[in-house]
């Protein structure tokens, strides 16, 4: 059998710099090769030609082709082997199949699940997916200027800081100002005895869950409620039993008999802006909340995700308790980027200490270069202005999805108090609804995934984030249209 001839080196490559160009040297000479090997110019098993050939017949620096050699090897289109050069890949690998792989599917599952509707929020797609599905408002609503100045900032401050561990407990800066934050609402909060940075509130509740539940253990949620928590106690072993949630706060003749009949180990709840409702905690509410707690000894869970998008004076459990059997948990991704995993947990010390030791089995610290960005973005006194701003276009466009969904015929039995979902009434299954929509490609969040209980619902959770985009309207319209939602 006659077998073939390696590749020949690429000894001759028709590449030639473009000087003052808006791309640099580096990039052109990477994106350059990249395209050839992509369009078969250069076959797998080529070997480029050497770092001082290619630098002599470019006119480029050694230290040029060196970066773009890498580059191309980073991006898996090159090979380098020790002593012999860089040769092109095959593309038959785990890569081209990767690449090859038709994206995934909206259909929902037979029953409309939490996972099928985060991997729906999470995957590119070019449909009418809903903006901001995930909980997250538009790029252009918030600053991103403002978080890549703070990241320029951060990037010519620190050096050695970037190669070493962060401390255990997070950013000391950070948390020094988090505690001041806190202490001028009323929170008594000391920076080393009560604070603990996490990879974002869910983290944050996850560590907890960690600590607090055990296999059979109940935990008491509020009905509706954020449905990513369910799913997180349910893998805990935790029994859930939800609290119905009116505009006030919580059932409290509910909570007060479920907590005499379970004996729960925790109770989760949104005392600001409740998500998905908007609606917050009164006073008399609160006070009773924490009267039952006592009595019945149980740990209340304050999920603060969403506090700084009310106008304020709201009421938060963690001032009137002190942080006594109240843990605050909150964060700043959603007002800043979802990419920066910066959140906090704020508890007494003898809770937050084993919160820390839980945080450091699991990964040891959170990234400190996110939290000296939000460090940065606070330092600089800029951050409230921008709340203020975010807060003003939220609280305008949440109007005009109320008007909206009002005119295609839903029902919204309490009003928004803030924050950015309506809580709208279609006048059927939602689940089915969502089934239908997602066959056009369109992501809606049923009522039945805010239940604990996953009761059928007729509720859905819309973003405020859609109240520019003409097209999802023009498809709801035909969807409630065809379905029989209006209320005409």
């Amino acid at each position: 059998m006659t077998v073939a001839p390696p590749p020949p080196p690429a000894s001759s490559l028709p590449w030639m710099p473009v000087r003052q160009a808006d791309a640099s040297l580096v990039t052109q000479l990477a994106d350059g090769l990249a395209r050839r090997i992509d369009e078969q110019g250069l076959r797998p098993g080529t070997r480029l030609p050497s770092i001082r050939k290619m630098a002599e017949q470019s006119g480029v620096s050694r230290f040029t082709v060196v970066e773009a050699y890498d580059r191309l090897v980073a991006r898996g289109l090159v090979q380098s082997r020790r002593g012999a050069g860089f040769f092109v890949r095959a593309r038959s690998g785990p890569l081209a199949a990767v690449a090859a792989a038709p994206a995934t599917s909206l259909a929902p599952p037979a029953r409309i699940d939490i996972a099928w509707l985060l991997r729906s929020m999470f995957r590119e797609t070019s449909s009418l997916g809903m903006p901001g599905g995930a909980g997250l408002l538009p790029a252009d609503w918030l600053d991103p200027d403002m978080v890549a100045g703070a990241v320029r900032a951060v990037g010519r401050s620190v050096r050695a800081n970037l190669v070493s561990y962060g401390h255990p407990q997070g950013f000391a800066p950070l948390r020094q100002q988090i505690a001041a934050s806190l202490q001028n609402d009323g929170v008594p909060a000391h920076p080393e005895l009560n604070l603990l940075t996490t990879n974002g509130v869910t983290h944050g509740l996850d560590l907890i869950a960690r600590h607090f539940v055990k296999p059979g253990d109940t935990v008491l949620v509020e009905d509706p409620a954020w449905f990513v928590i369910f799913g997180r106690l349910a893998a805990f072993g935790a029994r859930l039993i939800g609290v119905p949630r009116g505009p006030d706060g919580p059932d409290i003749a509910q909570l007060e008999q479920l907590a005499a009949e379970h004996k729960p180990k925790l109770f989760i709840i949104n005392s600001a802006v409740h998500n998905p409702t908007g609606h917050t905690l009164s006073a008399g509410v609160a006070y009773d909340i924490l009267r039952i707690a006592e009595r019945h000894d149980f740990v209340i869970v304050e999920d603060d995700t969403y506090g700084e998008l009310h106008p304020g004076g709201a009421m938060k459990l963690a001032v009137l308790d002190r942080l006594n059997r109240v843990i605050l948990v909150s964060g700043y991704s959603k007002m800043l980027a979802a990419s920066l995993r910066v959140g906090y947990v704020a508890a007494n010390p003898d809770i937050l200490q084993k919160l820390a030791d839980l945080k450091m089995l699991a990964g040891l610290t959170s990234p400190e270069l996110g939290e000296r960005v939000i460090h940065r973005v606070l330092m600089e006194g800029q951050y409230r202005r921008h709340i203020e701003r975010v807060r003003a276009r939220v609280d305008e466009a949440r109007q005009r999805c109320l008007k909206t969904l009002l005119k295609l015929g839903l029902t919204v039995p309490h009003e928004p108090n803030a924050g950015m979902f309506v809580w709208a009434d279609c006048g059927r299954d939602s689940e089915v609804l969502a089934r239908e929509a997602a066959d056009q490609g369109m992501l809606l969040a049923p009522g039945t995934l805010f239940s604990p209980s996953q009761a059928p619902s007729t509720m859905l959770r819309f973003s405020v984030s859609i109240a520019d985009d003409r097209r999802i309207w023009t498809q709801l319209e035909k969807l409630f249209a065809q379905n029989g939602s209006y209320n005409q």
